[in-house]
């Protein structure tokens, strides 16, 4: 306690004498009690994290749950066959989790009431999915999934279409597949993985147009595995709207199972070889100026997005070569000129410095046709001599300028004489004749 009062004193008597001391002494000493002060503050900001609760510590009561949205991928089925609703993926890690102790629930249309009912068996929950055999057209909506534990809630929603089964619906239930004209191509059937999990022995029919398609037809093949079809030199014809139907026994009871897909054949996209035609072995340019060397490339009929030019500085990318950013690639461009096809990348220089003196520097083009580079080098303009040729001209424009000069007061001098010359005979003939009465 004694302690305590001499230092009460000792700090009165301290801030009177800072007190007389001066403005100047008495902010020095603010500054420093603050100074002294920050590093305590900074530790204790940084510690009080440290005695928060962790969100994993907290429970969640019933109904209090975070909705993440709706999926981004809409269910499109057809009636009368099996729908396997999965809750979105995003949320597998909780669902994949032995630790977590997840609750699973579905319900429909923001209903309060669960899917499926007690009284409904055409729908059940599997393995965390929604179950829905078989599919009717009623049943389109909304469907929320709910994933539960004692630490967190969370739901998402995720749409199903069911559609009739006609042929005006194949617009909407059909997966689009491209081919590639004069090639050989896989037609994959999708979506089938709720069904085909733990089988090896599934077996799936292909149809065209509703036309079952012939296993002897050299032209198409069923390929084992994840069920797919080889379709053999792609034709136009080839094009259209093709079935895969699987077939699923559930409860004693045969249930087929659609895929649709549209294929869509494109034609070849025929490449050339690319030409480099610029820039020239060397490039002239002053030390401290602003260059750009443009790389252009000729592909003649071929397609441009399918070449690749890029610039390289001794075998080294320019973004990593030039970390500053000093010298960089500039935009890509595409463009064509009497029906011709190039592309451009250039190379900018911002400044030119000596070092770029001694550096190789390379475009490079690639497509499936071929690969070209082509080296350039910079090199120092010649500094013009304006000295050396302007001392000769000015020293022939001054002799010029003298012999002119000389040539123009001997000229005025010749012009003043004559001038003279007449104004006295005319002064004399103008006293002449009365010379000439005083003699008579």
């Amino acid at each position: 306690m004694w302690g305590s009062s001499q230092g009460v004193r000792t700090t009165s008597r301290s801030w009177k004498r800072l007190q007389g001391a001066g403005p100047e002494i008495f902010t020095f000493c603010i500054l420093q009690k603050l100074s002294r002060t920050m590093p305590i503050l900074y530790m204790l900001i940084l510690g009080v994290p440290a005695f928060t609760i962790q969100p994993e510590e907290r429970t969640v009561t019933a109904g209090n749950c975070q909705f993440l949205g709706k999926h981004f991928k809409t269910d499109l089925m057809v009636e009368g066959e099996p729908v396997v609703l999965r809750c979105p993926q995003a949320w597998y890690r909780w669902l994949d989790s032995a630790s977590s102790h997840v609750n699973v629930t579905w319900r429909k249309n923001d209903s309060t009431r669960m899917v499926p009912e007690e009284e409904e068996t055409r729908m059940w929950v599997q393995d965390n999915a929604l179950w829905i055999l078989p599919a009717l057209q009623g049943d389109s909506g909304t469907y929320i999934c709910t994933v539960r534990n004692a630490s967190y809630c969370y739901e998402m929603s995720t749409e199903l279409r069911v559609f009739e089964k006609t042929e005006a619906a194949l617009t909407y239930i059909s997966y689009p597949q491209i081919l590639t004209l004069s090639t050989s191509g896989l037609l994959v059937c999708p979506e089938l993985s709720e069904f085909t999990r733990n089988k090896t022995d599934v077996e799936v029919q292909w149809y065209k147009d509703s036309v079952l398609l012939d296993q002897d037809n050299e032209k198409f093949l069923s390929v084992a595995g994840p069920p797919r079809l080889l379709v053999q030199n792609v034709s136009m014809e080839d094009a259209g709207y093709y079935s895969c139907v699987m077939t699923l026994i559930h409860n004693g009871t045969r249930v087929n199972i659609t895929r649709n897909i549209e294929l869509r054949v494109q034609k070849r996209r025929e490449e050339t070889v690319p030409v480099i035609v610029s820039p020239r072995q060397t490039i002239l340019a002053s030390l401290g100026s602003r260059l750009i060397i443009p790389c252009k490339v000729f592909l003649g009929a071929g397609t441009q997005w399918t070449t690749d030019l890029w610039w390289m500085a001794n075998n080294t990318n320019i973004d990593i070569a030039y970390r500053g950013g000093r010298v960089t690639e500039g935009q890509r461009q595409e463009y064509s000129e009497n029906n011709e096809n190039y592309i451009e990348v250039p190379l900018i220089f911002d400044p030119v410095i000596r070092e770029d003196l001694n550096t190789d520097f390379k475009c490079v083009t690639y497509n499936t046709r071929s690969f070209q580079t082509l080296h350039t080098t910079v090199k120092e303009a010649a500094t013009f001599p304006w000295g050396t040729v302007l001392a000769p001209l000015l020293l022939v424009f001054l002799v010029l300028g003298g012999i002119w000069m000389r040539n123009r007061c001997k000229h005025r001098r010749g012009k003043a004489y004559g001038l003279t010359a007449l104004k006295i005979e005319r002064q004399v003939f103008q006293s002449y004749p009365s010379k000439i009465k005083e003699i008579k």
